[in-house]
């Protein structure tokens, strides 16, 4: 048996969305896979196994610590629902399978993804009415759609190491509450939205001096009764949701922001992992994990209107449980263009672009230290549900235009990138990734009938070979014929000699090219060479 268990209290960062298996030297668009998904956000495992009786399994369960659910006579246990997909057209087809269930649903998103500015790269705790509100005339006149205030706002919050659990306005910050950054965001045209991270505390906090047995403890002794804290991570820990009264106090809050503040989006994040997590003597990752779940769904019901994303210290929350209840998730805290080409493709495999939330972060990443150009950023934050993480004040002239110039590709593009067939092709030289969207005019898992696409080269590293040669294009419909055009760089771009090595790239990409799904799928086109980190994006358009 192979088994993967997920110890985290969360879906987790090293847990893999997807178990798949399938024929020897399956890939993207080639092999039968069988994968399997289980949508519970709490402790898990998957795993496959050969039985005795000539059959192969892949599956997935919850995870239960000793004796933590007994059951008495009459009473029953209810597992996490298990996804299952099979495909033989490889990975891509099972990406298929997981996106049209998504879409199906009568609850899935079914407005235009708005442009974001999230605030927490721009000015991290410096939350200074000024500065915000000029950060927001800045973001409006980008064509920013969504301003959302991140950490910082509520009472005592300084720095990571006090506030969480006071979820109320620092009256010493804004003496007036949220209402003047509120009333500049929406007068501006865009949506506000806050951060909160309702499922933890601070020791530095009001709550917890004035209920200390609310924080989740690793025995039937509570911190208040003389009990040991369980490890502490980020300098909080966990408030005991089971608890009915802990429980209602956060859903009071929560509320209560909502209902006094003009908020329509929650940045809902979970920033630790649940160790040593106990209630009543016993462990209680799953009952912790059902008393959230209850705390979305009574907050959604009283807050209709209002989107909740699934941030959990970017990516460590994300399964088909908590997406039930949720309208976007958080794919990494890392905006490192590099690192996100492969976070977004295997986030991607299960869940839509549309649902995974992808920023622009500054030049230079504060998670890796490496610096991008501001096309490589842009382009890769375009395959999802697009935004900024950044002070957008000190990006001026050029660069300036070009950020306009995205957003408004995004904005012209997003209905296609957020409805159409995901494609990855499988590209033999490992320095590249070639990936798009492909529009249909129905779904029958073939590429027939697609009328247009948005497709990225991407270079990674330094190939073995001198030049790219041909890159084929899969997922077109063969009998139609294309326009191809390059959206971006072009030859008026400042940055064209600098995306591309050589001085004379091929003709085509400064006039365009005409061809049929088959030529561009079999044979393909010559792509320019890329320096590292860069990218190409490419328009295809049925004729």
């Amino acid at each position: 048996t192979w088994v993967r268990t997920g110890r985290h209290g969360r879906t987790g960062h090293d847990s893999s969305l997807l178990l798949a298996a399938g024929t020897a030297g399956f890939g993207n668009r080639h092999g039968k896979v069988w994968a399997t998904h289980l949508a519970w956000s709490g402790n898990h495992e998957q795993f496959a196994d050969s039985v005795a009786d000539g059959r192969t399994m892949v599956g997935g369960s919850e995870l239960l610590g000793s004796a933590e659910v007994v059951l008495q006579p009459g009473e029953s246990y209810t597992t996490p629902a298990l996804f299952a997909a099979y495909s033989d057209r490889g990975l891509d087809g099972i990406s298929e399978a997981f996106y049209s269930w998504f879409r199906s649903r009568p609850h899935h998103v079914g407005t235009p993804r708005p442009v974001v500015l999230n605030t927490w790269e721009a000015v991290y705790f410096d939350h200074s009415l000024d500065t915000l509100i000029e950060l927001a005339g800045s973001a409006a006149e980008l064509g920013v759609e969504r301003f959302v205030l991140d950490d910082g706002w509520f009472r005592g919050r300084r720095d990571d190491r006090a506030g969480l659990g006071d979820w109320y306005v620092d009256e010493s910050l804004w003496p007036e509450g949220l209402t003047p950054l509120i009333n500049a965001v929406t007068s501006s045209g865009m949506e506000f939205g806050l951060w909160v991270e309702p499922e933890m505390v601070n020791l530095d906090s009001d709550i917890v001096r004035a209920h200390p047995e609310w924080i989740v403890g690793p025995s039937s002794q509570s911190y208040k009764d003389g009990g040991r804290l369980p490890i502490e991570w980020r300098q909080q820990h966990v408030i005991d949701l089971v608890n009915p009264e802990a429980w209602q106090y956060v859903y009071d809050r929560i509320d209560t922001l909502l209902r006094e503040n003009t908020i329509s989006y929650l940045k809902w994040d979970q920033n630790r992992d649940l160790l040593e997590h106990g209630h009543g003597g016993r462990a209680s990752v799953h009952e912790q994990t059902l008393a959230a779940y209850r705390l979305f769904d009574a907050l959604r019901a009283a807050h209709p209107t209002v989107e909740i994303e699934s941030c959990s210290s970017g990516g460590a929350r994300v399964d088909l449980g908590i997406l039930e209840r949720t309208d976007r998730i958080w794919a990494s805290d890392c905006n490192d263009a590099l690192e996100r080409q492969t976070i977004q493709r295997w986030t991607g495999l299960v869940v839509p672009p549309e649902l995974v939330g992808g920023h622009i972060g500054p030049a230079t990443s504060h998670t890796t230290g490496r610096t991008h150009d501001l096309s490589f950023r842009a382009i890769t934050a375009l395959f999802g549900h697009f935004g900024m993480e950044w002070d957008v004040r000190s990006v001026t002239g050029s660069d300036r235009e070009e950020l306009k110039r995205f957003i408004a590709l995004y904005k012209d593009h997003r209905a296609l990138i957020h409805s159409g067939r995901m494609v990855r092709a499988d590209v033999p030289d490992e320095s590249l990734m070639v990936h798009g969207v492909v529009a249909s005019e129905h779904d029958g898992g073939t590429p027939a009938g697609a009328t247009a696409a948005l497709f990225t080269v991407v270079k990674t590293a330094t190939s073995f070979a001198e030049r790219i040669g041909r890159v084929a294009i899969p997922g077109l419909d063969p009998l139609r014929s294309y326009r191809v055009e390059l959206l971006f760089p072009t030859p008026v771009d400042a940055d064209y000699g600098h995306t591309f090595i050589e001085a004379k790239p091929a003709p085509w990409l400064a006039s365009g090219a005409e061809a049929t799904g088959r030529f561009l799928g079999e044979v393909g086109l010559p792509m320019p060479v890329l320096n590292p980190e860069h990218s190409v994006l490419l328009r295809f358009t049925a004729l």
